[in-house]
């Protein structure tokens, strides 16, 4: 018991670990406004969080799996419920990454009429 305890007290430090270190990603983005940083944000830090609750949950339903196929049959539908939560979390973090590239590559544009406005100042 001890042993699940701390490692949810692991899990959860490193989770906090890598929602600061996507903080820091979406404070680089200067044109994208809070609103969706703060959504990107909360979207992250769920999609973090359903995978590390279903990757226990699966690790949980592994070990209480009997021998033999009667365990598959009985537990393998669950396990693999557990599988699609984790690989759906995995999708979302991929989506967010892509919207973030594409912030950056916005912001990174250079815009002709805003040199040229600077140009005759």
């Amino acid at each position: 018991m001890s042993d699940n305890i701390e490692k949810g007290l692991d899990n959860l430090s490193k989770t906090r670990e890598k929602i600061e270190v996507f903080s820091e990603i979406l404070d680089g983005l200067t044109s994208t406004q809070d609103k969706k940083k703060l959504l990107w944000k909360e979207i992250y830090e769920n999609a973090i969080t359903d995978r590390i609750n279903a990757s226990m949950l699966f690790d949980d339903a592994w070990k209480n799996m009997s021998d033999g196929s009667a365990g598959h049959a009985t537990m393998g539908g669950v396990m693999t419920k557990y599988l699609e939560r984790m690989c759906k979390s995995n999708e979302q973090i991929l989506r967010l990454a892509e919207l973030i590239a594409k912030a950056e590559e916005e912001s990174a544009k250079i815009d002709p009429d805003d040199i040229f406005s600077e140009i005759q100042g």
